[in-house]
């Protein structure tokens, strides 16, 4: 119940004014519940001849429960004397519906706000945990699968809207239909209500010692569902590697032994699940059958200061707690059950986020002078991928990174729109470091264009213009002309509001690359890093778009990773990078003539 009550104080105080309601009307509808019942009693006492009548009214000088029902009695004792019992019964029947009535009514109201209650809280953990992913740095993307991401963002957010939602109500009601029975059947007989207590606190703690353990194996299921959709995903996304290489029933034994191991959590889990209902159903009678042959052997031997009917009252009101509990004991369950996801989600939601904006970080609209990259080591886990780079870029300049795989060169890019933190040292933008710039608006001053293209299940038109805001019909058209994508853009359907895919897979390599370079065009930003940006590209189109992006890298200043060492003859300076240490820099000529390593790669892509 700490973990519930932990969930609710987070998730519940914009909905403060519904759970008044809610608590306020499941009270009054416990309220007019206990009134029905408590009608029975005057109703049986008439049907057996063994209540007296009434035929002095009483003076009711103050409010109590004892005064209101005896003002009740000489009211029903009234239309007895006058009307006979048949028509005293019809009265109190009457009267048994009204209540119930009020009783249904409350609670159906109560229910109605909690419907706000229930789904504002489930709408509000999955807007944070969207939110979160947004923030988290790319780091934390590398340690988790994304299938255990998308369970946690789906199956185990549907598990706390089923388990622990569901069960609000039963929470939030059934403590009051509990409370006020028992307040009756302390005022009808205390002692009789003493012998219940010890035998309540036996039944809670066997369904109590079962929910612990759902909540366990809860968890695990889980996990493995988490498995299963990682699985699913890598193995969608590689399919074409999996039926090259003859692999589908490498990869379905793989997915048969996890979705196996799902199921046999599962059938425990929902063996103990499904053992609440009947385990409640068991202890809820045994209670009620002790209950009555104590009671009624004290009744009989009139050791008891209860009649005979207000004993039958007494055992309904005791019934009207058994229900209530039994409901009770399984919402405990479901939530468990539900925790269990809650905490998973917590894993999410409890990261820290470490690249985020200082207190006093300062507004940054445009680049003036120079980039500086002082001292600059990096590690992902314990080994240094960079180790003590220094590189200057003055603003209009062309800096091309190039080296063997794993030598550090995108690392270094990823480095200046903080999708990482540098380990030691600095990188400054005209004089400022970058960790101290507001990183909205440090990442406003780049544009992207990776090596492999990343594009979204959208159209043409709004894949160009993601992450822009206020562009037109001709910003887009000529953002995708320059990019050379205007033609095979045009060629299609229904244009630039054609649909490309998944992923883009409607789309050839070099198109979707093309559609990626429209995008950085469209941004316009003072900084460029093109990370093997022509890399996909047929001989035709890459010579168009090279010519393009060279006009456009003209008036700004842009950091090149390639591997084709021709795309990047014209730069300004070619930094070659070995081990994560800048190892050699100057133009292309200067690096032909020097013949070190960048000559070795010249002469290996001639050849």
């Amino acid at each position: 119940m700490k973990d519930l009550y932990g969930l609710l104080k987070r998730f519940t105080p914009p909905y403060k004014g519904k759970v008044i309601l809610n608590i306020l009307f499941n009270f009054l509808g416990a309220l007019f519940g206990a009134f029905s019942f408590a009608l029975l009693i005057p109703a049986l006492g008439i049907l057996f001849n063994t209540q007296e009548l009434v035929t002095q009214r009483p003076v009711v000088e103050s409010f109590s429960i004892e005064k209101m029902t005896e003002l009740f009695s000489y009211f029903i004792s009234q239309v007895v004397i006058s009307s006979g019992s048949e028509r005293a019964l019809i009265y109190i029947g009457l009267f048994i519906v009204l209540m119930v009535f009020l009783k249904v009514g409350f609670t159906y109201a109560a229910s109605f706000v909690m419907v706000y209650l229930r789904n504002g809280v489930v709408r509000d953990i999955r807007a944070q945990m969207y939110q979160k992913i947004l923030e988290l740095p790319l780091g934390f993307f590398s340690d988790e699968r994304k299938g255990d991401i998308i369970a946690r963002m789906t199956g185990d957010v549907q598990e706390v809207e089923n388990s622990v939602m569901n069960s609000l109500e039963m929470l939030f009601k059934n403590p009051f239909i509990i409370l006020i029975s028992l307040l009756a059947m302390i005022y009808m007989s205390w002692s009789l209500t003493l012998f219940v207590f010890v035998l309540l606190p036996i039944a809670g703690f066997v369904i109590g010692r079962v929910g612990k353990s759902l909540k366990k194996r809860s968890m695990r299921g889980q996990d493995k569902m988490g498995d299963i959709l990682s699985i699913t995903e890598e193995d969608i996304s590689g399919l074409r590697v999996i039926k090259a290489f003859n692999a589908e029933k490498k990869a379905y034994d793989r997915f048969s032994r996890e979705n196996e191991s799902y199921l046999q959590i599962m059938n425990k889990l929902m063996w103990r699940r499904f053992l609440a209902h009947p385990m409640s159903e068991l202890l809820g009678t045994t209670v009620i059958i002790i209950v009555l042959w104590y009671g009624g052997a004290l009744v009989l031997k009139n050791e008891s200061s209860l009649s005979a009917e207000a004993f039958i009252g007494y055992l309904v009101f005791f019934y009207n707690i058994i229900n209530p509990a039994k409901a009770f004991s399984t919402a405990l369950y479901s939530v468990e059950k539900g925790l269990a996801s809650m905490n998973r989600i917590d894993r999410i939601l409890g990261q820290e986020n470490t690249i985020k904006d200082k207190p006093d970080s300062v507004e940054k609209k445009d680049f003036k002078d120079k980039i500086e990259f002082r001292e600059v080591s990096f590690k992902y886990v314990n080994e240094k991928v960079l180790k003590r780079v220094t590189l200057g870029v003055n603003k209009g300049q062309t800096i091309a990174l190039v080296g063997q795989s794993g030598s550090g060169k995108t690392t270094l890019v990823d480095l200046l729109p903080r999708f990482w933190d540098v380990s030691e040292g600095g990188i400054f933008i005209d004089g400022t470091d970058i960790r101290d710039i507001k990183l909205h608006d440090l990442r406003n001053l780049m544009g992207n264009v990776n090596q492999e293209p990343i594009l979204f299940n959208d159209s043409f038109y709004n894949n160009i213009a993601f992450g822009v805001d206020h562009v037109t019909d001709a910003d887009v058209v000529n953002a995708a002309k320059i990019a050379n994508a205007h033609e095979f853009i045009s060629a299609t359907e229904n244009g630039y509001h054609t649909n490309i895919g998944d992923r883009g897979d409607k789309l050839s390599g070099g198109q979707k690359q093309r559609i990626s370079i429209a995008r950085a065009i469209l941004k316009n930003p003072p900084i460029l890093i093109l990370d093997e940006a022509t890399s996909a590209l047929d001989t035709e189109s890459e010579k168009l778009v090279q010519e393009a992006l060279e006009n456009l890298m003209k008036n700004r200043t842009s950091l090149v990773i390639a591997h084709r060492l021709s795309t990047i003859k014209n730069a300004d300076v070619i930094c070659v990078l070995h081990k994560g240490q800048i190892v050699e820099k100057g133009t292309h000529q200067e690096l032909i003539e020097l013949k070190g390593r960048y000559h070795k790669l010249h002469q290996m892509q001639v050849f």
